[in-house]
């Protein structure tokens, strides 16, 4: 049988991971690589030098996850500054069928393809076949995704639920949202639970008072990425300011979660996907997630017996891309 290449990708704010796979009876990926999105004016650039390395040129199918809303065929990214065109990119690379998909979508199609080793149980429950799934996930920005099943297989439903209100849970996060309203005349829970926002907080927690970092912390800071260096900080439990960014970074995180649980009831499982939850596995089962997306009033035993996993394997979406590049396309749905 002859071989076929198939290219994907999964492009975010920060960055891009494209892959080249080849199929016969069965795919195989051939060539993987990581780009800084930043360092580059748009995706073509990145597949030019791709495609260069791995020197192969007859690409008969690709797929692109964007972290945006995917509208047609020419998608604005939330976070970068680039559009991507798929005509523009099928026309200059000679690749007869490029898709585009929300990033989501994208893990949505990826799920299936998990093994036990790629999850961290967050909460056991009671999983339901054939139910609903939802997936969240932090990263430069909020993702979320379900999963319905339909006609034998699931259907997945992209969706742009990162940017709702952000809705205090206590007097703390009060006056982060007054803080935040300060900074943005929209306050979603994307300018909080994300890359970005851990730094949000971080910056409400110093200029308030509430905490104040050490020397050491903001040389730190001062060297590497910012965000990193909260995350690495807070598990030390001698840095006061950085444990309670994370813990007030999960506390909002959490009530996100339960609260898109509340209205999908996603008894098929919940899935955390996205950059920040893996680097911070230990947290994530420590507490202020979970006793925040369970603080529901009358609804926290429903919620209770929801499986809840964390994503382990961070290539999700681009498994679900190259997954969306090599189904039929009048078949959408994944088993």
């Amino acid at each position: 049988m002859a071989m076929t290449y198939l290219l994907s990708g999964d492009i975010g704010g920060t960055k891009t991971l494209l892959q080249l796979g080849a199929t016969a009876d069965e795919y195989a990926p051939l060539l993987q690589r990581s780009y800084a999105s930043a360092d580059y004016a748009g995706l073509p650039e990145i597949i030019e030098i791709f495609l260069n390395e791995a020197g192969i040129r007859e690409i008969a199918s690709a797929c692109f996850a964007l972290a945006g809303p995917v509208e047609g065929r020419v998608v604005t990214l939330t976070n970068l500054p680039w559009i991507v065109d798929a005509d523009e990119i099928a026309a200059r690379f000679g690749i007869k069928r490029v898709e585009l998909l929300n990033d989501f979508e994208a893990a949505g199609y990826g799920i299936a393809e998990l093994g036990d080793a790629d999850l961290l149980t967050l909460q056991a429950g009671k999983r339901q076949g054939k139910g609903t799934r939802l997936l969240v996930g932090a990263g430069t920005g909020l993702g979320v995704a379900w999963l319905s099943w339909h006609e034998g297989a699931y259907i997945v439903c992209p969706s742009e639920a990162g940017h709702m209100d952000f809705s205090p849970a206590d007097e703390t996060q009060d006056l982060l949202l007054q803080y935040m309203r300060h900074r943005h005349d929209h306050v979603s829970y994307e300018r909080i639970v994300s890359g970005p926002g851990l730094l949000a907080v971080f910056d409400f927690m110093r200029e308030t008072g509430i905490a104040v970092p050490s020397a050491n912390m903001l040389a730190a800071m001062g060297k590497e990425d910012a965000a990193e260096v909260i995350t690495r900080f807070s598990q030390r439990g001698d840095e006061e300011i950085a444990r309670r960014t994370v813990g007030l970074f999960l506390s909002v995180y959490g009530a996100f979660v339960g609260n898109m649980a509340l209205a999908v009831l996603p008894r098929g499982g919940i899935y955390i996907g996205g950059g920040i939850a893996s680097k911070i596995s230990a947290q994530m089962q420590g507490g202020e997630f979970m006793q925040a997306l369970l603080r529901k009033g009358r609804h926290a035993g429903m919620l209770g017996k929801l499986p809840v996993d964390l994503i382990l394997d961070l290539n999700v979406g681009l498994t679900g891309a190259s997954k969306y590049a090599r189904i039929n396309p009048a078949v959408l749905s994944v088993k």
